[in-house]
């Protein structure tokens, strides 16, 4: 199990729980299965269809994107694809140089070692894995002071698949060592739409095609939060008794967990009525507002600001985050005039 750097457990999270135990269920195994990211889908058809002509493995591939877009589940399609094994770790958990030496060890000739979260890999092990990327070998020192020795194992031949939500902290020697580098972007309602409507044929679950686009268009882009939802949807559908989840049973379900129409909860909600009531709209410093609404700061950058800037709801600024004339209107506030004046600059 991946460390979870959010902390608390939120239903609209993308980051992996223990609601997610039906994931590998409901994980596609198959390109054609998979749902959006086109270009990716794509670009990787050529790269594995030209890999397997040679007889080589596939070359590193980078995946990044915020959470839970699928960057897990096209490591695995690669591997099938592949005819290959996969092998699953995490940055965090190694620790060491010997530890990163144990796996790249046993890894067999054209074996997938998926590092998910990879730019929390330490300096001291991200260093070992460039000649084992570059040159297929360890470099190992024996010894210590002028007795030390370096020895070169050999590795067979492999290919790594990083996924990260940060792709700008990865060192420039780790990315620049990637042959392939795929950006997964947001889904549209309608993949998303595409993808309940699997996952609940997978779980034989009933659903109308108004329920799965009510719960695909609160998803907040995000395939993850789409299956959690349709569960929790599906919990209270089968408590009322309903045969299929329809529009209603999902609008009813999805107000019961206090998501509204574009898939904000409440804490969304008082991240916006912060930023309005408490500093005017803003700017305030992240650290500042983190305090104020008692969440952590890594997980307002990297799980509430993404989607609420894809909105327009809030900006970033040299000076901190501000509040947008959509948040406004979302929360039915009226802008300042003072306010409006500080943000003409954003509708030139």
């Amino acid at each position: 199990m991946f460390d979870d750097e959010f902390g608390e457990e939120r239903i609209l999270s993308g980051t992996k729980s223990e609601y997610d135990l039906e994931e590998n269920v409901l994980r596609p195994k198959t390109l054609e299965d998979y749902v959006g990211q086109d270009k990716v889908k794509e670009n990787l058809t050529v790269y594995m269809a030209a890999a397997k002509q040679r007889g080589e493995a596939l070359d590193h591939v980078l995946l990044y994107g915020p959470p839970g877009l699928g960057k897990t589940t096209l490591a695995h399609i690669i591997a099938n694809t592949m005819d290959a094994q996969i092998k699953m770790t995490s940055g965090p958990a190694i620790e060491r140089q010997g530890d990163l030496a144990a796996i790249l060890s046993n890894l067999n000739e054209g074996d997938v070692l998926f590092i998910d979260e990879i730019h929390r890999l330490n300096r001291a092990v991200e260093e070992t894995l460039y000649s084992a990327m570059e040159d297929y070998a360890l470099d190992i020192i024996v010894g210590k002071g002028p007795m030390a020795r370096n020895i070169r194992l050999p590795l067979k031949r492999f290919t790594l698949i990083g996924a990260t939500t940060r792709a700008g902290m990865l060192s420039s020697p780790l990315r620049d060592r990637f042959g392939i580098m795929c950006r997964l972007d947001m889904y549209t309602p309608e993949e998303l739409k595409k993808i309940v409507t699997r996952s609940a044929r997978t779980l034989g679950i009933s659903v109308e095609e108004g329920g799965s686009y009510e719960i695909a268009k609160r998803s907040r882009g995000t395939p993850r939060i789409a299956n959690r939802l349709l569960k929790r949807v599906r919990d209270f559908s089968a408590v009322r008794g309903s045969s299929a989840i329809t529009k209603e049973d999902a609008d009813r379900a999805l107000k019961k967990m206090e998501i509204d129409e574009l898939g904000l909860d409440e804490t969304d909600r008082n991240l916006l009525r912060a930023l309005i009531e408490k500093f005017n709209g803003g700017p305030a410093g992240l650290d500042t507002l983190a305090a104020t609404v008692n969440e952590d700061v890594n997980t307002i950058l990297d799980v509430y600001e993404p989607y609420l800037i894809q909105l327009g709801f809030i900006a970033r600024t040299p000076r901190g985050r501000i509040c947008l004339k959509g948040g406004y209107e979302h929360m039915g506030m009226k802008m300042p005039e003072s306010v409006k004046k500080q943000l003409s600059v954003f509708d030139e």
